[in-house]
């Protein structure tokens, strides 16, 4: 695998659901292909553009709104900002008008369903997530890039690298979570602590406390939107939203009126086993509903596993009293090592790997964020997320008609389960007596990817996705 430096804010990115690499990938190379034609001043020369999808992104790119996100990246909006609700609305202006304003600055005539195509049967050889853009100049040139929404919303360009850092001297370079662990017996310092300290290659601590605070609050704001909003998910599987009645049923005659009343709200229903655990699957589908309904959600560190980390985190927060802006950064900090780990021995892209890539992985970094946080040593942590992974090894990605639903809600709550069993397993075992590393889970899952067959890869040619008879709208 290349080296690669990765920040906290690579594996945690504010975006709109529903895919990091199907919706917030997409958009950020139709971004960067903008960029591209601004850099060489073809902008205002453009008469035509075209877009060429292989792959995943083709074979589920509707259900996830591959389009969609392409549509306005190349309009010059910005997922961060964008408004949600403004979404469908103007995507819908482009395919009734034909009219594309490229970068909100050129108009160009945009037929979507000649300009914009799915090429199910194409694959490129790179990544299963490709993209071709094609822009044809008044001066009768054309220009053509490609590019591989790699997971996570990580972009990489055909023949460059996206959208990388510039490199910087870390003083606790890690590759493995052996280099990790070096490093923490070396120094003394928790991993949260060495993240922290790479981190301040890049930025100042004050910095980097307050971008992972904004992180939280996307957190915890789709999760508090998500618990309050009813009806049903969008893309004619019509899946209704469970989080906000589940939410009403739990908290019962509890009053509230924000996001901190609600935390005090939910310790009033009590502690016990069976209402922790409705909490925990309530908090997990109400970050996933509002991903599935193009919603603003965190890659943690994907879309479809966003629900897991904020349940594990809200689970701490409410149930374990970990609710201070330094536990969280704690938390957060030490979720996302675990993220880039994985990301460099293996993949965190379904489409490579399949679920294991994402809930896997994101039941890995919620379980060894929680260890750390409820006084784990750093052997204790690597342990929790070797364990919750073990037990998501060979898990498939089989969307049924391609929407990030069914069974993919659904198995946030799993995942965050998961966490947080793998993170008391730990906290209550001797780490030296563990038989299988964390490096060694990494090896694993990524060999496993390697062997899954492809129709378990985000393709929605294989599991449920085929025995589930449905029938969805073309477009």
């Amino acid at each position: 695998m290349q080296k690669e430096q990765i920040s906290v804010f690579d594996m945690f990115k504010i975006g709109i659901g529903p895919s990091s690499s199907h919706t917030l990938g997409p958009w950020r190379a139709a971004q960067q292909f903008v960029q591209l034609l601004e850099d060489r001043e073809a902008l205002q020369l453009v008469v035509q553009i075209k877009i060429l999808l292989y792959g995943s992104l083709a074979k589920t790119g509707r259900g996830h709104g591959t389009d969609i996100a392409i549509l306005l990246g190349l309009s010059g909006d910005d997922p961060v900002t964008f408004e949600v609700d403004k979404v469908t609305p103007k995507t819908e202006a482009i395919r009734t008008s034909g009219k594309l304003l490229l970068a909100g600055e050129k108009e160009i005539d945009f037929a979507i369903n000649d300009d914009l195509l799915f090429l199910f049967n194409e694959s490129l050889p790179y990544h299963p997530n490709a993209v071709t853009f094609q822009a044809f100049l008044s001066s009768e040139i054309a220009i053509s890039e490609t590019y591989y929404s790699i997971g996570g919303g990580f972009v990489e360009r055909e023949g460059g690298h996206g959208q990388h850092k510039a490199e910087v001297d870390l003083p606790f370079p890690i590759e493995t979570a052996n280099n990790l662990l070096h490093w923490c017996i070396k120094t003394g310092l928790k991993i949260s602590e060495v993240v922290m300290e790479n981190e301040l290659a890049w930025r100042s601590e004050q910095e980097t406390l307050t971008g992972v605070l904004n992180i939280f609050t996307a957190l915890k704001d789709c999760m508090y939107r998500g618990c309050h909003t009813g009806g049903q998910l969008p893309g004619g599987l019509n899946v209704a939203r469970r989080a906000a009645s589940l939410n009403r049923r739990l908290i019962g005659n509890h009053k509230y009126h924000n996001f901190d009343e609600w935390v005090t709200a939910i310790r009033q229903t009590g502690n016990g086993f069976q209402n922790t655990l409705d909490w925990v699957s309530c908090f997990a589908l109400a970050v996933n509903e509002e991903n599935a309904s193009f919603g603003r959600v965190v890659t943690a560190p994907t879309n479809g596993a966003a629900g897991v980390i904020p349940a594990v985190l809200q689970y701490y927060i409410v149930f374990c009293n970990g609710y201070t802006d330094a536990r969280i950064i704690q938390f957060l900090l030490t979720a996302s090592e675990i993220g880039s780990i994985f990301k460099k021995g293996a993949t965190i892209s379904a489409a490579m790997g399949g679920c294991q890539a994402e809930i896997g992985v994101s039941s890995a970094m919620a379980a060894a964020a929680l260890t750390e946080c409820l006084g784990g040593s750093q052997r204790q942590v690597l342990m929790a997320a070797e364990i919750a992974m073990e037990h998501h090894l060979g898990m498939t990605c089989d969307p049924i008609g391609g929407l990030v639903q069914v069974p993919c809600i659904e198995r946030n709550t799993m995942g965050a389960i998961k966490a947080i069993t793998a993170s008391q397993l730990a906290l209550q075992t001797n780490p030296d007596n563990a038989k299988v590393s964390l490096d060694a889970v990494v090896r694993t899952m990524w060999q496993t990817a390697l062997d899954m067959n492809s129709k378990y890869k985000e393709t929605s040619d294989g599991g449920l996705a085929i025995h589930i008879p449905i029938s969805l709208p073309e477009c």
